[in-house]
C-alpha cells in the first residue's frame, strides 16, 4: 500500500459521510497514472497553485484600483482568505480539506484585470459573453500548460464552476466554498473600505452589528459558526435565517456606500479594456503564441477575451500606456 493509499484509508475512516472522498471522484477529463504521494484532490490544489493564472492574482484589483496602501486586499490575498475560512468550516464539519483548498485556490483565477469592472466590461465586448467562473474553468480545462490545461478532477472543476451567483456545487466542500467567499469579501472589504475612508465603524447597520459583532474577526467567527452548526442540525450546507439575512444587510450596505460608488472608475476600466480587445482583434499575430494556439478551437472573440482578461491591473496599464499614450505623444 503506497501512501496515497494510506492517506485515502484514513478519509474512510476518520471523515463525514458528507464528506466527498478522494477515491471516490468522478475522474479528470483524461485519465491519468495517479500519483503514489497525493490522493487526487491535493494533487488538483498543488496544480493549481504552481499555475501562471494563480501567480498573477497577486497583482489584481480586488475593489480598490491601484491603491497607495499595501494593506489593501488583491485577489490573491482575497483567495487566501476564502480559503482559511473554508478549510476552517471543512475541518469542523469532517470534510475533505484537500478538496475543499483545491476549489478554493483555484475559484477566481478568471477574473479580469481592474475586478468585477473588468469582468462588466469584457461581458459587454465579448459576444459570447464573460463570467469569471466560467473563465476560470476555462484556464483549468484549456489555456494553462500550454493549451494541454491541469487536467483537474470533476469534483475540483464542479466546485470552481459553481461558486458564485445562483449555482451550485454538487458536494459540501464545493457548497461550502460560495458562503466561504461571501464571508470574506464582505468582512475584507468593509476593512479596506474603513482604510480607505468611505465608511466607518459608525456606519454599519446597528442590527448587523448587534447580530454579528463589530470587528472583522467577531463577524467571521460568527458567520463561520452559525454554518458549521446550521449544516450539523440540517444536514445540508446552510445558514440560519437571522445571520444570513444580517450579512445579506451587510452585503447591500456594501453595494451602497462601497462598490457602486466605485464605478465611477467604469468609463476608464472600459477604455483602456475596449482599446486592448480592439488592438489584439483586429490582428491576431499581436497576440503571444500561447493564445494564437486557441484559435484552433476557439472563435477569435474568445481568446482575444482570453488574453485581455489574463492581464493584471499593472500589465494592462503599462501596455495601454506604451501602444497608445506613448506612441501618441512622439507625435507632438
Amino acid at each position: 500500500m503506497d501512501i496515497r493509499q494510506k492517506l485515502e484509508r484514513a478519509e474512510e475512516l476518520i471523515l463525514s459521510p458528507y464528506a466527498c472522498l478522494s477515491k471516490n471522484s468522478k475522474g479528470r477529463l483524461a485519465e491519468e497514472e495517479k500519483c503514489d504521494l497525493r490522493t487526487e484532490f491535493s494533487r488538483d490544489r498543488d496544480r493549481i497553485i504552481h499555475s501562471k493564472a494563480f501567480r498573477r492574482l497577486k497583482h489584481k484589483t480586488q475593489v480598490f484600483i491601484s491603491p497607495g496602501n499595501d494593506h489593501y486586499r488583491t485577489r490573491l490575498t482575497h483567495t487566501l482568505e476564502v480559503s482559511q475560512i473554508a478549510t476552517t468550516i471543512s475541518k469542523a464539519l469532517m470534510l475533505n480539506t484537500d478538496l475543499t483548498e483545491a476549489i478554493s485556490m483555484g475559484h477566481d483565477i478568471g477574473h479580469t484585470p481592474f475586478g468585477h469592472m473588468g469582468e462588466t466590461v469584457l461581458n459587454e465586448l465579448c459576444p459570447e459573453g464573460y463570467k469569471h467562473y466560467e473563465q476560470s474553468l476555462r484556464i483549468c480545462d484549456v489555456i494553462e500548460r500550454d493549451g494541454r490545461g491541469l487536467n483537474l478532477t470533476y469534483e475540483v472543476r464542479d466546485g470552481i464552476l459553481n461558486h458564485s451567483g445562483d449555482n451550485t456545487a454538487s458536494t459540501f466542500e464545493g457548497k461550502i466554498i460560495k458562503f466561504a467567499d461571501r464571508f470574506a469579501y464582505i468582512n475584507h472589504d468593509i476593512d479596506d473600505a474603513i482604510r480607505a475612508k468611505m465608511i466607518s465603524d459608525s456606519d454599519i447597520p446597528e442590527l448587523c452589528v448587534k447580530l454579528l459583532g463589530n470587528t472583522n474577526s467577531e463577524r467571521i467567527d460568527t458567520l463561520i459558526k452559525d454554518l458549521i452548526f446550521t449544516t450539523t442540525k440540517e444536514g445540508e450546507v446552510s445558514m440560519s435565517n437571522d445571520i444570513e439575512n444580517a450579512m445579506m444587510e451587510l452585503r447591500q450596505f456594501m453595494f451602497e456606500r462601497v462598490y457602486y460608488k466605485l464605478h465611477d472608475h467604469t468609463d476608464t476600466v472600459r477604455m483602456i479594456i475596449g482599446k486592448m480587445y480592439e488592438y489584439y482583434y483586429k490582428d491576431i499575430d499581436r497576440m503571444p503564441d500561447e493564445y494564437k494556439k486557441l484559435l484552433d478551437h476557439s472563435s477569435k472573440d474568445r481568446v482575444v477575451c482570453d488574453l485581455v482578461s489574463s492581464m493584471t491591473d499593472d500589465y494592462i496599464i503599462h501596455m495601454f500606456n506604451e501602444l497608445f499614450i506613448s506612441k501618441a505623444l512622439t507625435k507632438f
